[in-house]
């Protein structure tokens, strides 16, 4: 179990990437980004693409792939940022959804229904303790999680650009009065939660079930992770990731838990909200 255990920590390092870019997300420009997988599913089906049809050397069209997924990203933000602007949190998280439906549908044209032949980027064992073996991609992503979440914190609290952030997420409209150009930050936290996005699934995408939807609606259970640092700490993000990923791994050991596993994302995000009502709740029923 604990072989299955830490096989499945590869995609919580997944799990905990995209929830810190959810959580940069809501943090930031006000949006729960139900895009946030789509993206990166699409700019790794191009890369595979034009790995397979046009001869592109993988590392090549890998790199097209990712700042493809970038761009959306950003093709995305400047809409919302520029015609959302003073909408609320809910209608421009409904604007991702759209988003994430259109991209599942323009994969199944332009590639069909079935997974695509992804070439591995990191392949083989990385080290060996207790006589488990861990893979390089599980080094890789939960590497990738921990840095990128270290980063945002330190750009955020440190550096000029994070300080008109944070002051663009807590008082946009006196931000904007001080001169602040908005618009332009939006879009660049955007394009570089794309950028992450798709770089990491490029890296797992070839262990995981990689049909466009499956890829897509990895942005459940990096919810789920998001969630319970309550879309506002990085630090809870990482971690609930990695634990979904590692719970996930486990189940897959059991053969009466080894589809439950696949429901336990929702379980976590009911029971998340549940928790995060309880005051309300039980002030009612007094």
């Amino acid at each position: 179990m604990l072989q299955g255990a830490l096989a499945g920590l590869a995609a919580g390092g997944l799990y905990a990437v995209l929830a810190v870019c959810l959580t940069l997300m809501s943090r930031l420009v006000r949006v729960v980004n139900f895009a946030q997988s789509a993206t990166g599913m699409f700019g790794c089906y191009v890369a595979v693409f034009l790995s397979v049809h046009t001869g592109l050397p993988t590392w090549l069209a890998t790199i097209a792939g990712i700042l493809l997924g970038g761009l959306l990203s950003a093709l995305l933000g400047w809409i919302v940022s520029t015609w959302l602007a003073e909408a609320d949190t809910g209608t421009r998280s409904a604007v991702t959804v759209a988003v994430l439906l259109l991209l599942i549908s323009l994969s199944f044209i332009l590639f069909g229904n079935k997974p695509q032949p992804f070439h591995p980027l990191l392949d083989g064992p990385a080290l060996t303790v207790g006589g488990v073996v861990i893979s390089q991609v599980t080094v890789v992503t939960v590497a990738v999680a921990v840095l990128v979440a270290m980063a945002s914190r330190m750009v955020l609290s440190r550096t000029p650009a994070g300080v008109q952030l944070r002051a663009l997420s807590e008082r946009p409209t006196t931000a904007e009065l001080l001169g602040i150009p908005a618009k332009r930050l939006s879009v660049a936290v955007w394009a570089a939660t794309g950028l992450v996005s798709t770089l990491v699934i490029s890296i797992v995408a070839p262990l995981q079930s990689n049909d466009a939807t499956s890829l897509a609606m990895l942005v459940v259970p990096a919810s789920a992770a998001a969630l319970l640092g309550g879309f506002r700490r990085l630090d809870l993000a990482v971690a609930g990731g990695l634990v979904l990923g590692l719970v996930q791994g486990a189940a897959a050991q059991v053969d009466g838990l080894s589809v439950a596993r696949y429901f336990l994302p929702f379980a976590v995000i009911v029971a998340l909200l549940l928790w995060s009502q309880r005051k309300e709740v039980w002030d009612a029923a007094r």
